[in-house]
């Protein structure tokens, strides 16, 4: 039986659909666990897909 899939989104080229990473700074806070801080890609603003530029609306 066929599955139905999810109106197809184009993933952002930058960050291939991963658009939150935690990057270790190195450092270990005072319970003994890394401290991490969180990055947004640059390119979707963390939403991890691009609108495809024949949906965009221009003009009017």
């Amino acid at each position: 039986m066929p599955q139905h899939s999810p109106a197809r989104t184009r993933l952002c080229p930058d960050c291939d659909g991963f658009p939150t990473v935690a990057i270790t700074t190195g450092t270990r806070t005072p319970d003994g666990s890394r401290q991490t801080i969180t990055v947004a890609c640059r390119t979707c603003h963390g939403t991890g897909h691009t609108t495809i530029p024949a949906l965009v609306r221009v003009g009017r």
